[in-house]
């Protein structure tokens, strides 16, 4: 094989296009740098739309919790989407026989088409922290 063959059939980075000279020949990129730049511009996008849900379940929360200060127990859906909450999003729900009960984080609450009832905190909100092996021998 001359040396002109040789390079046409060298593989090419996925990031940056530069021809990979050496390593296996199924290699994808040239350096780790190539290879974590186009890892995470691939994982950009999912990364955004995590931390737009996030933002709208903090501001669900903001509001609900504005609310049980006021000592509002009750509210229209229009007045609440006009302050910005998201009926779609919620942290949990559990169904019983006759309704849905819906949580944003420790708040839970009734939704009905037109309506929010029954708004409250949750009491005695008790989530196990597991720590790691690895942190706990430090």
């Amino acid at each position: 094989m001359d040396y002109k063959s040789y390079i046409r059939h060298m593989p090419v980075c996925l990031e940056c296009g530069d021809r990979i000279r050496y390593g296996r020949a199924d290699k994808k990129f040239c350096c780790d740098e190539c290879k974590t730049r186009h890892y995470n511009r691939q994982a950009k996008g999912s990364r955004a739309f995590r931390r737009k849900v996030l933002r709208q379940l903090d501001r669900n929360y903001e509001i609900l919790d504005s609310l049980i200060h006021s000592g509002v127990t009750a509210a229209d859906m229009t007045d609440l989407m006009s302050m910005g909450f998201m009926p779609a999003l919620a942290t949990s729900f559990k169904r019983t026989r006759t309704r849905v009960e819906y949580a944003c984080y420790d708040i839970k609450y009734i939704m009905t088409p037109s309506r929010l009832s029954s708004i409250s905190k949750i009491q005695n909100v008790s989530v196990p922290l597991q720590v790691g092996t690895e942190m706990s021998n430090r």
